[in-house]
């Protein structure tokens, strides 16, 4: 794992690797990629989902028609 910290005189090559997990560097970069890609798709087809729920919702009856007279709109000077 880490190296010894006893003695701080020598060469920073025989005091060793100061941080866990030495060599996994890849393979956490890599892990980490998939988790980020993955959590982006999840979280847009959840968006998608409350879009397409928000959309039906206005589609039924006249719910489209009020909210489109409740709106309001930047007026010019």
């Amino acid at each position: 794992m880490t190296g010894n910290f006893g003695d701080w005189n020598g060469t920073i090559t025989d005091i060793g690797p100061i941080y866990p997990f030495p060599g996994w560097e890849m393979l956490m970069v890599i892990l980490l990629v998939i988790f980020w890609v993955g959590w982006h798709v999840m979280q847009i087809r959840k968006e998608h989902r409350d879009h397409e729920d928000q959309a039906r919702a206005l589609r039924q009856g006249d719910n489209l028609h009020r909210a489109v007279l409740t709106e309001h709109t930047i007026q010019r000077m």
